[in-house]
């Protein structure tokens, strides 16, 4: 059994398998600073290990048994099949391994006050706004962002304030081996059922996870289920949403411009400032609100915290614009549940483009068909939708028997194609200057946007 709390006493060198992923990177950075020894090894070469290898960090190419020799401890991400040559010779010679998840509660433990941002939606955009808060305020967090933040150029970093900023997954339950100081809950939403299986169950692990604060809970008072998730709880609880009664609460909120929102904000009833959105959406409202709490309550100043939101203009892969095509916007989305669908899809379409092409890869078979007429209904927002075929992950769909035609029947005029070239030649063939394209998902879609910046 890994003692989690003292995982690396007596431990200098540290060898990550899979090194140049997204959530690896601001780990790393965290222990480069600490004067830790990183050794590391990926598939592929990329920008993340460009980086890596810039710090100093021998980053090799492919995984081979040998590049563990020497390591204290191992570090591995979730998406490490079984069977992988370095996992296998660490355990043949007793190298304690650890996934990701154990080692990144470690690291937020070396910080006084770790700020730990959950929620089904919108965790990678409040969690990216509350480090662009916090860095402009020069407080000089720590983060750890489930997307890229131009503003440090990177997906986190090491700091040397009192806070670390970190995105929390509630996914296999990675979140409970973090200890928050202000645990931030966004809401609470059927997503992940193929692991937690029933909504009661979901919702028991997101009270352990706020239950685990040693201070603060930050929640969202307009989501039902995130206050019964925290009822009853014996933290100092600070809520936020449009409700009387919020301690944050955004009053006449409404589009500024465009799809840019705008609103007053009021704490414990009294105006401290207005608030104007830098990243389009009405669910940024809210995505903001636990931004401003959560920097506020670390000595942010009111202007502080709006000048932060005012500069954020999201995350990368979440509305993230590419550029322009042949006079066609191209934008790429993380969004893969219909909720987070519809938020994002009701944004674009206020941005006043002519028309707006959803182009969407459903992600894993159990959500397809549990949200089957859920997204039919979102994906009809748009003005036109194109689709791919369902990209599995993790699942077979032997007992799904689930595909995109099933899904495409329910929304009228859309079309599906197997391939990415497929989507791309249809969607550039009958797109026209003025319009909106945006890929949609949290699978490989990106890369049918890049094909089109490409084309």
């Amino acid at each position: 059994m890994i003692d989690e709390k003292h995982l690396l006493k007596g431990k200098k060198r540290i060898h990550f398998v899979g090194i140049g992923g997204s959530g690896m990177y601001p780990i790393v950075q965290i222990l480069v600073a600490a004067g830790y020894e990183i050794t590391g090894s990926d598939v592929l070469p990329g920008d993340i290990v460009n980086y890596e290898r810039a710090l100093g960090i021998d980053v090799k190419i492919p995984h081979a048994a040998q590049n563990v020799h020497g390591a204290e401890l191992v570090v591995y991400t979730a998406a490490i099949m079984k069977g992988n040559p370095e996992i296998e010779e660490a355990q043949r010679l007793n190298i304690p391994c650890v996934e990701r998840s154990v080692m990144l509660g470690y690291v937020a433990s070396l910080y006084k006050k770790p700020i730990c941002i959950a929620g089904t939606h919108g965790k990678t955009s409040t969690t990216a706004m509350t480090t662009q808060i916090m860095v402009m305020a020069n407080k000089d967090p720590a983060a750890v962002i489930g997307g890229k933040l131009p503003l440090i150029n990177g997906y986190g970093k090491a700091g040397t304030g009192d806070n670390i900023i970190v995105e929390s997954c509630e996914f296999s339950n990675t979140y409970h081996h973090l200890t928050p100081h202000t645990a931030v809950l966004l809401n609470v939403d059927a997503d992940h059922l193929d692991f937690f299986k029933t909504m009661d169950n979901l919702k028991a692990s997101f009270r352990k996870f706020c239950a685990s604060s040693t201070d603060t809970i930050i929640v969202n008072a307009d989501d039902a289920n995130s206050m019964e998730v925290v009822a009853g709880l014996t933290q100092n609880i600070i809520t936020y949403g449009t409700s009387e009664g919020c301690n944050y609460r955004a009053v006449n909120a409404k589009p500024d411009h465009s799809a840019f929102w705008g609103y007053d904000l009021e704490v414990n009833g009294t105006f401290v400032t207005h608030v104007v959105l830098g990243a389009p959406g009405k669910h940024n409202v809210y995505n903001s609100m636990a931004a401003y709490a959560a920097a506020s309550r670390e000595g942010c100043t009111p202007q502080e915290c709006a000048a932060g939101i005012a500069a954020f203009q999201g995350a990368g892969r979440r509305f993230e614009i590419l550029g322009v095509k042949n006079g066609i916007t191209i934008a790429d989305d993380y969004a893969h549940h219909p909720t987070e669908l519809e938020a994002t899809l009701n944004a674009a379409m206020q941005m006043g483009f002519k028309q707006v092409w959803a182009v969407f890869q459903p992600f894993t078979y159990s959500r397809t068909k549990m949200l089957l007429d859920d997204f039919a209904r979102v994906l009809q927002i748009a003005d036109k939708c194109v689709m791919t075929e369902i990209m599995g992950s993790r699942e077979t769909n032997d007992e799904y028997n689930i595909y995109t035609k099933d899904l495409a029947v329910k929304i009228p005029h859309s079309v599906w194609y197997n391939t990415f070239e497929e989507v791309v030649d249809y969607v550039m063939a009958n797109a026209q200057s003025g319009d909106l394209v945006i890929t949609l998902g949290c699978g490989d879609i990106y890369k049918a946007a890049k094909m089109m910046m490409a084309k």
